[in-house]
C-alpha cells in the first residue's frame, strides 16, 4: 500500500492556496495594467479624430479620393494605428487599410442614443478595438453625414507597452513563492517529518509478546501533539499489558465451562432429534405440494394481467396513431403553405431594402431643388437676379430633375414588377400569360438578390408565346429554381449562369431550367423532390423548396417534371404542361 506523507501533504496544500492566490493578484494586476493602458490609447484614438477629422470631411465631401487615401495611409502609418476604413454615406468603402476582422463582425456599442455619434468596436478574436465616428459636413448652416470613419488598434500595442511590467511582476512572484518553498520545506522537515519518520520506526518494531519494551522514546524537550502522542501510546500499551493478564484468567474459567456444556448439548441434540425426525418428513412433503400450487395460481394471474395490459395498450396505441396521421397531413398542409409564403416574405424584405435607396435620393434632390428656389427668390427679393444666376439656377434644377425623374421610374418599375408577382403568387387564378414577359418580371423581382452576385440569367423565349394557365404557380416554380441554384447550385462559384427556355408545341407548353453549378451527385438526384431533403439544414434550409415544385406542376398545372444532373456539371428541369383554356 502507497504511504501518504502528512507533512508533504499540507505542505502542497498551503503553498497550492498560496499560487493560486498569486497567481489571481498578478492576474488582477496584469489585468488592471492592461485595461489602464487600452484606455490611453482610445484617448490617443480620439486625440487623432479631432485632428484629422476636419480634412477627411472635406476630401469626402469633395469626393477627392485620392486625398482621402493619403489621410488613411498618414493615419496606418502611426505605430498605434493597425487598421483603417473610411466610407460614404452609402456604405462604400473609400479606403481600407491595415489589419481589418474578416471571420466574425464587429462587436458595436452606441456610446449615446444618436446613432451619428461614435461607436466603441471590439473584436475579441482578432485581437482588435477602436471606434468608428461619423464625418460631419456643415454647408448653409445644415450639417450632413457624408461618410464613416473607423479607426483599430490592437491587444499587441498594449501588450508592447506593458510587456516590461509583466516581466517585472512575474519575476516579483516567482521569487517570493521561490523563497517561501524553501522556508516552508525547512520548516516542515524540521518540526515534523523527521520527528514523525522516528516514531513510525519505533513503532514498526512493536513486539507483541514484550509490550513494555515497545514503549516509544523521543528526544525532544518541547510539549507538543508528537509528546502527547508519545505518552497517549506509552498508556495504551500500560492497558494492553493489563488486558492480557486477565484476558489469560478468563480464557481458563471459559474453557472448563465449555467442556461442561459440550457435553449437555450433545445429549438435548440426540433426543431432539429422534423427535422431529418424523415430524420434519411430513412437513416437508405438505410445503412442497402448497408452493406448487401457489407458483401455479401466481402464473395464471401474471398471464391474464399481462394479456390485459396488453390489449389495452393496442387500443391506445391505434387511436394515438391514428390522431398522430391526421395531425400530420395537418401539418404538412400548413408547412407546405408556409414554405410557399416565406420566399414571397424575403422579397418583400428585399424589394423594400431596394426601394428605399431611389426613394432617398429623390428626396435629397427635391431638397436641394427647394433650396435652390429659397436663394433664387432670396436673390429676386434683393434685385441681386443676373443672367448667370438664371443660367446656374437651370442648370442645376434640370439635373436634379433628371435624377429624380430617373430614380422615381426606378422605383416604379421594381413595385410593378413585385406587385404583379406578388398578386400572382397569392391568387389560384387562371389567366392569359405572355412567358417571356412574365419571365421578366419573375426576374426583375429578383433583382435584389441578383444584384449582390455577377451571376447571369439568359432567358430564350419567342415574345409572341402566350398561354392559359395559373400565373402564381408559374412564379413560385421559377423563384424557387432561382433561389435554389443561388444558395446551393453556386455554391463557391462566383459567375453562374443560369439558362431558361421556352418552347410552345401543339398547345403544350415546354420549359427547360439549366444552371452551370455544382449539380447532384446521381446517388441523391431520385431524393430531390422527396419532402424535407436538403443539404442546409444546419443553416435554416427546410427541405421544401423542390418538394413544393413538384406539387405545382404536377397538381396545379397538371404537367410533368424531371430532373438532370451530373456531379460537377450543373442541374437542368424539364417541365411540360398543356394551355388550360
Amino acid at each position: 500500500m502507497k504511504v501518504t506523507s502528512i507533512s508533504r501533504k499540507l505542505l502542497t496544500r498551503v503553498l497550492s492556496v498560496y499560487f493560486v492566490l498569486t497567481f489571481i493578484v498578478t492576474c488582477v494586476q496584469i489585468g488592471a495594467e492592461y485595461i489602464n493602458t487600452k484606455s490611453h490609447i482610445n484617448s490617443e484614438l480620439l486625440t487623432l479624430e479631432k485632428t484629422f477629422t476636419g480634412s477627411l470631411t472635406r476630401a469626402v465631401w469633395e469626393l477627392n479620393t485620392h486625398q482621402a487615401i493619403d489621410i488613411a495611409e498618414g493615419l496606418v502609418a502611426i505605430p498605434m494605428i493597425k487598421g483603417i476604413t473610411v466610407m460614404d454615406e452609402n456604405e462604400q468603402i473609400i479606403a481600407r487599410l491595415g489589419e481589418i476582422p474578416v471571420n466574425e463582425p464587429f462587436n458595436t456599442q452606441n456610446d449615446t442614443a444618436d446613432n451619428n455619434e461614435h461607436l466603441t468596436i471590439d473584436s475579441l478574436s482578432d485581437g482588435l478595438f477602436g471606434h468608428s465616428f461619423p464625418l460631419i459636413f456643415q454647408f448653409s448652416g445644415r450639417t450632413t453625414k457624408v461618410g464613416t470613419v473607423t479607426l483599430l488598434s490592437s491587444n499587441k500595442v498594449i501588450f508592447e507597452r506593458i510587456e516590461v511590467g509583466i516581466y517585472f511582476l512575474i519575476g516579483n512572484a516567482m521569487v517570493k513563492t521561490a523563497a517561501l518553498v524553501i522556508l516552508f520545506s525547512l520548516a516542515f522537515s524540521h518540526l515534523l517529518t523527521n520527528p514523525l519518520n522516528e516514531l513510525t520506526e519505533q513503532i514498526n518494531h512493536f513486539d507483541i509478546d514484550d509490550p513494555e519494551a515497545s514503549k516509544l522514546h523521543i528526544m525532544t524537550y518541547e510539549h507538543n501533539e508528537l509528546t502527547i502522542l508519545q505518552t497517549t501510546y506509552n498508556n495504551l500499551l500500560d492497558e494492553l499489558i493489563q488486558h492480557q493478564n486477565e484476558l489469560s484468567s478468563a480464557q481458563q474459567e471459559i474453557l472448563a465451562a465449555n467442556h461442561k456444556l459440550d457435553e449437555q448439548n450433545l445429549q438435548l441434540e440426540q433426543e431432539v432429534a429422534r423427535k422431529t425426525s418424523s415430524l420434519s418428513k411430513t412437513m416437508l412433503e405438505m410445503n412442497k405440494q402448497q408452493h406448487e400450487l401457489i407458483e401455479q395460481q401466481k402464473q395464471l394471474k401474471a398471464e391474464n394481467h399481462r394479456r390485459s395490459q396488453t390489449e389495452q395498450t393496442l387500443i391506445k396505441t391505434n387511436d394515438e396513431l391514428k390522431s398522430s396521421i391526421a395531425e400530420l397531413n395537418k401539418a404538412q398542409e400548413r408547412l407546405l403553405d408556409a414554405e410557399k409564403m416565406a420566399v414571397l416574405g424575403k422579397l418583400s424584405a428585399e424589394v423594400y431594402h431596394e426601394i428605399n435607396t431611389p426613394i432617398g435620393v429623390s428626396i435629397t434632390s427635391t431638397s436641394y431643388l427647394a433650396d435652390l428656389l429659397v436663394y433664387l427668390q432670396k436673390d429676386i427679393d434683393e434685385q441681386k437676379l443676373s443672367k448667370r444666376t438664371l443660367d446656374d439656377f437651370t442648370k442645376n434644377v434640370d439635373q436634379s430633375l433628371q435624377l429624380l425623374l430617373n430614380n422615381l421610374n426606378r422605383a416604379s418599375d421594381l413595385i410593378t414588377s413585385y406587385k404583379q408577382v406578388a398578386v400572382d403568387q397569392t391568387s389560384n387564378k387562371t389567366r392569359k400569360v405572355n412567358i417571356a414577359q412574365y419571365l421578366d418580371e419573375i426576374i426583375q423581382s429578383l433583382h435584389p438578390k441578383l444584384k449582390k452576385t455577377k451571376h447571369v440569367i439568359n432567358v430564350n423565349c419567342l415574345d409572341n408565346i402566350e398561354v392559359y394557365c395559373h400565373p402564381g404557380a408559374i412564379s413560385q416554380i421559377f423563384t424557387n429554381l432561382i433561389i435554389n441554384s443561388l444558395l446551393h447550385g453556386f455554391e463557391g462559384i462566383s459567375h453562374g449562369v443560369i439558362t431558361i427556355t421556352a418552347d410552345l408545341k401543339a398547345d403544350r407548353l415546354h420549359l427547360h431550367y439549366h444552371d452551370n453549378g455544382v449539380g447532384v451527385p446521381e446517388s441523391k438526384l431520385s431524393l430531390l423532390f422527396d419532402p424535407f431533403y436538403t443539404t442546409k439544414s444546419g443553416t435554416g434550409g427546410t427541405g421544401l423548396g423542390t418538394h413544393i415544385i413538384n406539387e405545382l406542376v404536377t397538381d396545379t398545372l397538371n404537367g410533368s417534371i424531371t430532373a438532370h444532373s451530373k456531379e460537377g456539371q450543373g442541374l437542368s428541369y424539364n417541365i411540360e404542361f398543356d394551355d388550360m383554356r
